[in-house]
């Protein structure tokens, strides 16, 4: 084959493996959602309540406002799920070291283990997952969850 038929061969494929992994996106998003959905129903929490508990979990103690910017929440949204999380024993308010105005909010890691009861068989999974990828391989696909993440939250933010 000639390098002139070879280019748009190679551009075909090319276009047929990207729609393969945005395919599989879209596979692993919707499943993914439906795995929190259960968890959530388990644990008597909407999905927001679980994305905001995770993002506590990771960037916490965390300041409410920080909290709702982070999450593309109004902050009176925002209220109502922390309100939520408070009551379910998954998160406490407590006043910022240095300056009593302000409020933090922090996970409680007792409540969080029976979070992670119910995420143990997908933590396994993808253990066992990760097991049949070379360390240059994991590298190259965290690399590549981390700008598909960033994509996605820039994305986000040109809705708003």
């Amino acid at each position: 084959m000639s390098s002139a038929t070879q280019q748009p061969e190679d551009a075909r494929l090319r276009r047929r493996a990207t729609g393969e992994v945005k395919s599989a996106m879209r596979g692993l998003r919707n499943n993914l959602a439906m795995l929190n959905r259960q968890v959530g129903l388990r644990l008597d929490l909407r999905d927001v309540d679980l994305d905001c508990l995770d993002l506590i979990n990771s960037h916490g103690p965390i300041s409410p406002t920080a909290l709702a910017r982070t999450a593309g929440l109004h902050p009176a949204t925002l209220t109502g799920i922390l309100d939520r999380l408070e009551r379910g024993g998954w998160i406490i308010r407590e006043r910022a070291a240095g300056d009593r105005r302000s409020v933090v909010v922090r996970t409680l890691p007792d409540r969080l283990g029976d979070l992670y009861r119910l995420l143990a068989g997908m933590n396994t999974s993808l253990d066992e997952i990760c097991a049949d990828y070379t360390l240059d391989e994991l590298h190259l696909i965290s690399e590549f969850l981390r700008r598909t993440a960033t994509a996605g939250l820039d994305s986000g933010r040109e809705l708003h």
